[in-house]
């Protein structure tokens, strides 16, 4: 045989073997392999204030990861503050009005009015024995009419006197009236709710990271007027990450919650990331357009929740990923 002959005779055998052992290779793989084909997912917040007012700062950049609780923007809170102010001023007087009526009066109170009756009651007697006087007179010429009239209203308005100081004094043995105590506990609520509405209001003019995420976009700046229908940030949530996948019915049976799964995207050809089966759909429904398969597309299929392990955050929004989940094996007969 010539050289160049056997050359070619060489190469072709080679070219048949490795296409064989190729073919018997994914042979295996498929039957030990579900594939599946998706995208990666992720939860995003759409974060804006509570309050209307103007922004006084924005404090992040697009690009920055923020940590939960961290202070991202802030409003200008300069009008809302006095308001917290005297909020708080009037619930903590009226919380003093409620303390004196559930003390009721001093020992000193009672001892005045006591004092204030017997006043009353010596000037009650006195005017008494006045008018008395001039009644027993008011047949002789020393005595006018005018005289005896004078000494009856005087005699009226010390009884009149000694009556009021005589409830004044009921009443402050007896205290504050219950209904009149309720009125000032209700009062006093009112005025504490009021102060911890304006608390939060002022609270909420710091706008905070909800959750650990990357600052996605950066929607308003300072000086723009916030309100709860304007987003101020896109946040992506990194953490959990999944690939929204599709199984065809026939394979529905070799995939249940839980199962591990591994996951390769374009960008890491060599690296496949740890991943589980969070959630499978209940509803069967069209192939979707962005799946990439060799199926057609009007197959019914079911939605796959993969999660997937992505430490270093290397895993972006809408990546196209392959999914490998391990077939159930049939039991050997």
């Amino acid at each position: 045989m010539k050289p160049r002959n056997l050359i070619l005779t060489i190469l072709l055998i080679a070219c048949v073997a490795g296409s064989a052992g190729w073919w018997f290779t994914h042979r295996n793989h498929d039957q030990h392999e579900l594939v599946l084909y998706g995208n990666v997912d992720l939860r995003q917040v759409m974060l804006a204030f509570n309050n209307n007012e103007r922004i006084a700062e924005v404090l992040v950049q697009e690009g920055d990861r923020v940590k939960q609780g961290q202070l991202l923007a802030r409003l200008d809170a300069s009008r809302l503050e006095p308001q917290v102010a005297q909020a708080q001023a009037q619930a903590e007087a009226q919380k003093q009005a409620v303390e004196r009526l559930h003390n009721g009066s001093r020992p000193e109170e009672i001892d005045q009015a006591r004092a204030n009756l017997e006043s009353a009651k010596a000037d009650a007697a006195n005017a008494r024995r006045h008018y008395d006087r001039f009644r027993k007179l008011a047949g002789t010429r020393a005595v006018s009419e005018d005289d005896l009239e004078s000494a009856k209203a005087a005699l009226d308005v010390a009884d009149a006197k000694l009556t009021a100081n005589q409830k004044a004094l009921d009443l402050s043995v007896l205290g504050p009236r219950k209904e009149d105590i309720a009125q000032s506990e209700a009062q006093l609520r009112a005025n504490q709710a009021q102060f911890a509405f304006l608390r939060r209001q002022l609270a909420d003019a710091e706008l905070l990271a909800p959750r650990d995420a990357v600052v996605r976009t950066r929607l308003l700046e300072p000086g723009d007027m916030a309100s709860p229908q304007k987003p101020v940030f896109s946040l992506a949530i990194t953490d959990p990450k999944w690939i929204r996948a599709y199984v065809s019915e026939p394979d529905l049976g070799q995939v249940h919650p839980g199962m591990k799964a591994s996951v390769m995207v374009d960008s890491f050809p060599n690296r496949r990331f740890e991943g589980w089966v969070g959630f499978i759909s209940p509803v069967a429904e069209f192939t979707p357009k962005p799946v990439q398969t060799s199926e057609l597309r009007t197959s019914l299929v079911y939605e796959v929740r993969v999660f997937v392990t992505d430490p270093s955050d290397e895993l972006r929004l809408g990546m196209p990923a392959t999914v490998y989940l391990a077939r159930v094996q049939p039991d050997e007969p």
